[in-house]
């Protein structure tokens, strides 16, 4: 075992957990074949020792009493992670803990219970400690194992399903099946433990959108979780998301995504989720409410995107790329929409162009590193 090098946190989390606390018990990803996903490649997956994750957490808890205690943050000693991360999440309420990287249930299930106790003896105010999970680590783990780890303090799990498409699912080499997902979701829900399914909008490009919203929203319907979150899709151009296909994949414009988020909300019946869209990237990000009472008014958002003038459209995608919208509501705000129109006029962006010049503008923020 080599020896402790000093608290850890890694590179990601969702944004429902911006206050958590970020605790590291493995590194990157252990399937790290995703077509779509480039944020673990060339980095090795490793799991690292309960006894140095439980290191980590002895390290906040020493942190959090100093800071409790009144002593000034420049007087306190840590490396450049650990001392702002005691700091933040102190400042935050320490309510929740998320634990990092890509899928904590590869984790074995006797270490993993050990962490959480260990989290509970250090911090029993924490009320939510959740992670990401791949399906197919949840369909494997025995159910008595995942009920342990409830019992043991883990609240919720979050799951990129992406999509329920078999046939997209192999593509972009999801490493698992509809049916899988299916089985790991219910799995997760029969443990008494809160789910969140992550829904990948444009994943199916062009040629795959009506598959990809249909047989996702069947795959929610039968898993019926606590949470459906809306992601969209970003690579870079020339990122092989179909490598096993003679088909190159053509990126969604903005009138294909809105009928595919459509088909997608339509396609939800006889659940209680609540959806959440609740990523910068997202194209309608006021998609946040509580099934059943509430799908005909989430549907009436794309529905009145794909209503609209071309004029109008064209203000609402640039806006909302350029930050100065957030939703199709604040169309009527006059002082926006100029700041948009300017943006249009100096940039010589068209109804007709609208959509290649916003895949180019999402491609230099990405090439730049900006995700939100």
């Amino acid at each position: 075992m080599r020896a402790y090098a000093g608290f850890e946190q890694g590179p990601i989390r969702p944004p429902s957990e911006a206050e958590s606390l970020l605790i590291r018990v493995n590194r990157n990803c252990p399937w790290n074949r995703c077509t779509f996903c480039s944020l673990y490649k060339k980095r090795k997956f490793s799991i690292r020792p309960p006894e140095e994750v439980i290191r980590d957490i002895d390290c906040i808890h020493h942190f959090i009493k100093r800071i409790a205690a009144g002593e000034p943050l420049q007087s306190l000693v840590g490396n450049r992670q650990e001392v702002p991360a005691a700091w933040s999440w102190y400042c935050s309420g320490m309510e929740s803990v998320f634990l990092q990287d890509a899928d904590a249930l590869t984790y074995r299930p006797e270490h993993l219970v050990r962490v959480l106790v260990h989290l509970k003896e250090r911090f029993p105010e924490v009320k939510r400690i959740t992670c990401y999970a791949r399906s197919a680590s949840l369909a494997r783990i025995p159910d008595a194992a995942l009920k342990e780890l409830a019992a043991a303090g883990l609240n919720r799990i979050h799951v990129g399903m992406e999509t329920g498409s078999d046939k997209l699912l192999k593509l972009v080499r999801k490493g698992v099946t509809k049916e899988e997902q299916i089985v790991a979701g219910l799995k997760v829900k029969g443990a008494g433990l809160e789910l969140s399914e992550y829904f990948l909008a444009g994943l199916g490009g062009t040629e795959f959108s009506r598959e990809h919203a249909e047989e996702s929203a069947e795959v929610i319907n039968r898993i019926n979780p606590d949470f459906i979150r809306f992601r969209t899709l970003h690579i870079l151009e020339g990122q092989d998301l179909f490598p096993s296909n003679d088909m190159d994949f053509r990126f969604a414009p903005d009138l294909v995504l809105a009928r595919e988020i459509l088909t997608f909300l339509e396609g939800l019946g006889g659940i209680t989720s609540s959806v959440r869209s609740d990523h910068g990237y997202n194209l309608f990000q006021e998609l946040n409410c509580d099934l059943p009472g509430c799908r005909e008014r989430m549907a009436a958002v794309p529905r009145r995107f794909l209503e609209l003038e071309p004029e109008q459209r064209m203000y609402f995608q640039v806006g909302k790329r350029t930050g100065h919208l957030l939703r199709l509501d604040q169309l009527k705000e006059t002082g926006r929409i100029a700041a948009v129109r300017d943006i249009c006029l100096r940039n010589g962006v068209t109804p007709e162009n609208v959509d290649a010049r916003m895949h180019e503008l999402m491609q230099e923020r990405m090439r730049r590193g900006i995700y939100g």
